[in-house]
C-alpha cells in the first residue's frame, strides 16, 4: 500500500513539474475570488497617518500641482480650484479633496466577459496582474528583444490559462504595430484570447472612444449599458512631482464620464521624483493621487477610481530604481495605511530590479508581494514576471511567480479545524512507529490533500540529475510552451472576432488614431 500511494503521488508530481502535456494537478482550488486573511500591518501611528494625509492636503492648497490640459483646470476651477493659466499650477482646496472621498465609491463591480471572472475591488479583496508596460520580452529560447504583437498575444494566453492573474494588463508594447493603430491590435487580442477585465491605454480621446466601442461590441453592451457598469480600466499616472500631463489628465476624465475604472497611481521613486524620506515620499504620491481623484470626481460624481501606489527607492550611487528593497515594502505598507484612512480600494506593485530571472529576481518580488499582502493591497499589478525595473517581461519569470501567487492564494483558503480534520481515529489508527501512508485518514485525501506545485521540483538530487538537472527556470520554458500549444480562446471571448474586425478594418481605413501627447 506504500509503494502504491507513493507511486502515484511520484508520477503526479513528475507529471506536475516536467511542463510536459498533461501536467495539471488534480486539485482544482478556487483563485478566481480571493479576499485577504492577513491582518493589514501598520509602519506608522495613527496621528502620522493623519499628518500625512493633512500635509498633503497642504500641499495641493498651498504649493499646487502642475495640470497641462486646459480642460481638467477648466473643471478644477469652475469647482473652486485656483487656476494659474501662464504657470499651469493648480491650487486644490481641502474641502474639495474631502468632498471627492465622499462621492468615490468604496466597492467597484469589475464585469468580465464572463460573469465568474466578475471582481468587487474593495479593501479585504486581493487581486493579482501581471508585469505590465515593458518594452522588451524575454525567454530563455528565443532571449531579449522588442515587444511585438505575436508575443503580446502569448502573454494574453497566459494570463488567461491562470486564475491567480485576475485582470488582464498590457504586458508589453509591440512596437511591430503603428502607433495609430496598435491600441486596436492589443484590444482585439485581449478580448478574443481572454474573458478577463481588460486594459485600455489612456493615450488620449479618440484611442480611449474606439477602445470603449470594442469593449462594448466584444460584450455586446449598449452605451447606457456600458457607462453604467465598469468593463475596463487603466492606469494613469502622474509625472512625479506635482505634474498631471495632458493624456492622463484626459484620461482620467474620459474614464471617468463614461464610468470605466481609473487606477491613479503616482510613481514616486524616493530620492528621485519624491522626498527620500519614506513619509515624504508618500506624502507627495498622496498628494498627487488625490489631485487625480478630485478630478475624477468632478468630472463624474462616483466615478470608479482606485487610489493608486506605486513607491519605492532608487539606488543613490547610480540613480537606477529598486524594487522589493526595504522602503518599498515600508511605502506600500503606508500607502495600504493612507487607502484605509481614504476607505478606498487600492493598488501597489512588485516588480525586480534584476535583469534575468535568477536569485535577486525571486527575492525582490517575493518580499514586494508580501508587503502588498500585509499591507491589504487590493490590486497588486507587476506580481509576475516583470524584470530590469519594467523594461522586460520574462516568459519563465512569469511561471516561476505564479508558483508565489498561488501559494498566497492558498493561504486565503480556510484551513478545515474540525473533528475530522483533527483526525483523532487516524492517530489512534497508526500505532507507534508505524506511518500514515496508509491510513484510512490519509487514503481518502491524499490526492488532493496538498498543493501541487506548478515549477518546483521536489525529487532529491539522484532523481533531479537523471532527469537532466534543471533549474526552476529551465523547467518553466516547457510550461509556458505547453499552454501556449494547448491554448483554446474561452467560449465567450472567440466568437467576437468577426464583430472586432469589421470596425478594426473601418477605423483603419480612416486612419485610426494617433496617441495624444
Amino acid at each position: 500500500m506504500i509503494d502504491e500511494v507513493a507511486r502515484d503521488l511520484r508520477r503526479e508530481r513528475r507529471r506536475g513539474r516536467n511542463g510536459e502535456a498533461g501536467s495539471e494537478s488534480s486539485r482544482r482550488p478556487n483563485y478566481r475570488s480571493l479576499k485577504n486573511p492577513f491582518l493589514p500591518q501598520p509602519v506608522f501611528s495613527d496621528d502620522q497617518v493623519a499628518a500625512i494625509h493633512d500635509t498633503a492636503l497642504r500641499v495641493l492648497e498651498e504649493l499646487g500641482i502642475k495640470v497641462l490640459l486646459p480642460e481638467a483646470r477648466a473643471i478644477l476651477a469652475e469647482a473652486g480650484a485656483l487656476a494659474d493659466e501662464d504657470s499651469q499650477m493648480v491650487r486644490i482646496g481641502r474641502d474639495m479633496v474631502e468632498a471627492a472621498l465622499a462621492s468615490a465609491p468604496r466597492s467597484i463591480p469589475a464585469h468580465g466577459g464572463d460573469r465568474s471572472r466578475d471582481l468587487a475591488l474593495e479593501l479585504g479583496s486581493m487581486t493579482f496582474l501581471a508585469g505590465s508596460g515593458a518594452p522588451n520580452v524575454t525567454d530563455l529560447e528565443r532571449g531579449r528583444r522588442p515587444g511585438t504583437l505575436a508575443a503580446f498575444e502569448e502573454f494574453m494566453k497566459l494570463l488567461q490559462h491562470f486564475d491567480v492573474l485576475h485582470m488582464l494588463g498590457p504586458c508589453i508594447e509591440p512596437q511591430d504595430v503603428d502607433t495609430r493603430f496598435r491600441h486596436y491590435a492589443t484590444g482585439r487580442a485581449q478580448l478574443t484570447l481572454s474573458d478577463k477585465l481588460p486594459f485600455v491605454f489612456a493615450r488620449g480621446t479618440p484611442q480611449v472612444e474606439d477602445s470603449f466601442e470594442m469593449v462594448r461590441l466584444a460584450r455586446g453592451l449598449s452605451e447606457s449599458e456600458f457607462r453604467a457598469g465598469a468593463y475596463c480600466y487603466t492606469v494613469i499616472n502622474t509625472n512625479s512631482p506635482r505634474q498631471l500631463d495632458i493624456p492622463m489628465a484626459q484620461g482620467i476624465i474620459d474614464f471617468a464620464k463614461a464610468g470605466q475604472i481609473s487606477i491613479i497611481t503616482p510613481f514616486c521613486l524616493a530620492g528621485a521624483m519624491a522626498p527620500i524620506t519614506v513619509a515624504g515620499a508618500l506624502t507627495l504620491q498622496h498628494a498627487e493621487a488625490m489631485a487625480g481623484l478630485t478630478l475624477a470626481q468632478l468630472a463624474r460624481p462616483g466615478a470608479p477610481v482606485v487610489y493608486g501606489s506605486f513607491s519605492s527607492n532608487v539606488d543613490m550611487k547610480s540613480g537606477a530604481p529598486a524594487f522589493g528593497t526595504p522602503e518599498h515594502i515600508k511605502a506600500t505598507l503606508g500607502a495600504g495605511q493612507l487607502a484605509r484612512f481614504t476607505g478606498l480600494p487600492w493598488r501597489s506593485g512588485g516588480g525586480s530590479a534584476a535583469n534575468i530571472s535568477d536569485a535577486q529576481a525571486a527575492h525582490e518580488t517575493q518580499f514586494a508581494l508580501w508587503g502588498s499582502v500585509l499591507a491589504g493591497a487590493t490590486v497588486c499589478i507587476h506580481a509576475a514576471g516583470w524584470l530590469e525595473g519594467g523594461l522586460s517581461v520574462s516568459f519563465e519569470k512569469l511561471i516561476t511567480d505564479i508558483e508565489a501567487l498561488q501559494t498566497v492564494a492558498e493561504l486565503c483558503a480556510k484551513t478545515p479545524g474540525d473533528a475530522d480534520a483533527i483526525g483523532f481515529e487516524a492517530i489512534a489508527e497508526v500505532q507507534p512507529g508505524g506511518h500514515f501512508f496508509s491510513a484510512a485518514h490519509t487514503m481518502t485525501r491524499y490526492r488532493t490533500a496538498f498543493y501541487e506545485p506548478l515549477v518546483a521540483d521536489w525529487s532529491n538530487f539522484g532523481n533531479w540529475t537523471q532527469s537532466g538537472g534543471k533549474s526552476a527556470t529551465e523547467r518553466a520554458t516547457g510550461i509556458w510552451k505547453r499552454i501556449l500549444s494547448d491554448f483554446q480562446p474561452p467560449q465567450s471571448a472567440a466568437p467576437t472576432a468577426g464583430v472586432l474586425d469589421e470596425f478594426i478594418a473601418r477605423r483603419s481605413e480612416e486612419g485610426g488614431a494617433a496617441p495624444v501627447s
